[in-house]
């Protein structure tokens, strides 16, 4: 069996593939962290964000949104001066923002329940035989992206939002020529909401 084909074989990238993509997440801040990245990956490849992501957490307090809720003009600023990660002050504002929304969203019901709503609690288990097959986006991704940003989210277009769903295992979009599709299929859920989902 061979992995799927969009990985290379930078270790860095396997082993994010391997341990990593479209394993279940359900942790409120991790997910968020996430979703933030797949924004700073706009027009970038992701291995360019797996190799800064450490600089990336470092930078962002470990991505704790509430406190980077809080950030103004002046962390912009120290940011924008910071080589380890990418230098884009729409983007670095856009995760303030975002922070902010998250908030109240995890405030109000939970940011992981909030996600995992669209896809009923539970993951999608696609059954895909090439990359060819493999949507940009779909129905779900673009009902998710309206509603983020709805609440206040940028930076979280359909295509975004969709990868960010297979980063997450909200889908589970391994081949299923891929080593990784059957145990990723197993380790789904190992929490379930038992909410409908939305649209």
């Amino acid at each position: 069996m061979e992995r799927c084909g969009w990985v290379s074989d930078d270790p860095l990238y396997l082993s994010y593939h391997d341990t990593e993509w479209g394993v279940p997440d359900y942790d409120s801040r991790a997910l968020w962290e996430k979703l933030i990245l797949d924004g700073f990956q706009a027009g970038l490849s992701w291995i360019t964000i797996l190799r800064k992501r450490e600089s990336f957490r470092a930078a962002f307090q470990g991505f704790d949104p509430h406190v980077i809720a809080t950030w103004g003009e002046a962390e912009v600023t120290r940011l924008l001066a910071n080589p380890g990660i990418i230098r884009h002050r729409g983007k670095i504002e856009a995760t303030i923002g975002n922070a902010r929304a998250w908030a109240v969203i995890e405030a109000n019901e939970g940011f992981d329940r909030y996600l995992w709503d669209f896809v009923g609690g539970q993951p999608i288990q696609n059954e895909w035989q090439t990359l060819a097959e493999v949507p940009a986006q779909t129905d779900i991704s673009v009902k998710l992206s309206k509603d983020l940003k709805k609440r206040g989210f940028k930076f979280c277009g359909p295509t975004i939002t969709y990868a960010f769903m297979q980063a997450v295992g909200m889908v589970n979009d391994h081949l299923v020529t891929c080593p990784c599709h059957a145990p990723v299929r197993q380790a789904a859920p190992d929490r379930r909401f038992g909410t409908m989902a939305k649209g």
